[in-house]
């Protein structure tokens, strides 16, 4: 049998491929000039058929999906990341360990090509966040791309945390959230309050709202309105309030 190769997969991605939805695409993922994704070209290809296509592949070698994360195009680019979840998800028996840790390398050694908000979230919590534990070398580096310049890193450390939130634990998330209160970027800000708010959301409501006493007057609005979506009326009030004061 012939080994599959990232050329098989933009093939079928092709044949399903919709111009007339490319331009659409391009203005909802902010791909003109001088926005966060410029420069990004897109085919038309709609998420729940490249989950279709991803799984028709989902035997692709690793350097194969490193491969295809170098497409120009966004949905090569997002299939290869179905991927490589796939991969993880349903990594079994002896080999099974090596397998994660080389998805793991691949995302991390391509994580430039991860470079709009969809390829991040579909991606960071299943493939980073399993080995992002508490005092791993992987959570030291996270940790780092916090702090990092480009703002797709960053994301990709605050989505990571959504890996334990999901399993109750949620100090890395809050650690994390603060360290980005003062962040200039929106995506971030919707990011940050998208976790809180699921930690509101999933038996964390003590959590978060102690995280609101400490920092509601200074956190960006986005993330506060993102944060407190969930909260009974009166209290998002209470929030916002400390918030204009």
């Amino acid at each position: 049998m012939t080994e599959l190769v990232a050329e098989d997969v933009q093939r079928a991605l092709r044949a399903v491929a919709d111009p007339s939805r490319a331009s659409v695409q391009m203005r909802f993922f902010k791909a003109g000039p001088g926005e966060y994704g410029e420069g990004d070209v897109f085919i038309g290809v709609q998420v729940p058929v490249q989950r279709k296509v991803a799984k028709t592949f989902e035997s692709l070698p690793t350097d194969e999906c490193a491969r295809l994360l170098a497409s120009e195009v966004h949905e090569d680019r997002l299939t290869a990341l179905l991927v490589l979840v796939r991969r993880m998800q349903r990594a079994r028996g002896k080999d099974a360990d090596a397998v994660k840790r080389a998805v793991y390398r691949c995302f991390i050694a391509n994580r430039a090509r991860v470079n709009n908000w969809d390829l991040v979230d579909t991606s960071a919590e299943h493939i980073v966040g399993p080995f992002a534990i508490e005092g791993s070398k992987e959570r030291a580096f996270v940790d780092e791309l916090s702090r990092a310049e480009s703002l797709w890193d960053r994301r990709i450390a605050m989505m990571s945390t959504f890996y334990f939130i999901k399993r109750g634990d949620f100090s890395w998330a809050l650690e994390v959230a603060a360290r980005l209160l003062e962040d200039e970027e929106d995506l971030l800000h919707k990011a940050s309050g998208w976790m809180l708010r699921e930690i509101g959301g999933r038996g964390g409501l003590v959590e978060l709202r102690a995280f609101l006493r400490a920092h509601a007057a200074v956190m960006p609005r986005t993330m506060l309105r993102y944060a407190i979506e969930k909260l009974p009326e009166a209290e998002r009030k209470k929030w916002l309030a400390v918030k204009r004061a």
